[in-house]
């Protein structure tokens, strides 16, 4: 994408969001995120011991119910199972599917530093 593009759609997103709601403006970035990406991790944890982390995550998505559209008590993405916890993909690491609950699981969703 050229510079004049990236500019053009800056001053877009600027001037859409000066007469949003704050709710508007955190949609309107969300999807950004959505179309950019995010190179997110995600950690699990059990009480206060790290035991999965995931890399190189796009977005985590609400699961929602297929008759009634309500969200679901879980969420879902892709991402690659980091198996020896060292925040690095290493060879025979692979992008996995995974879903966790909001009742049973402690989690930190966070932009990767790396």
């Amino acid at each position: 994408m050229s510079r004049i593009a990236i500019y053009l759609i800056a001053v877009f997103a600027i001037l859409a969001g000066a007469g949003c709601t704050q709710e508007q403006q955190n949609k309107i970035s969300r999807n950004i995120q959505n179309w950019t990406g995010t190179n997110g991790v995600l950690e699990i944890y059990a009480g206060n011991t790290l035991v999965r982390r995931f890399l190189k995550i796009d977005k985590l998505s609400t699961a929602m119910g297929t008759d009634d559209g309500s969200p679901r008590p879980y969420r879902f993405g892709y991402g690659v199972l980091d198996e020896n916890l060292n925040f690095q993909v290493d060879p025979g690491e692979k992008k996995v599917y995974f879903e966790f609950s909001d009742y049973s699981t402690s989690y930190v969703f966070f932009e990767s530093p790396r």
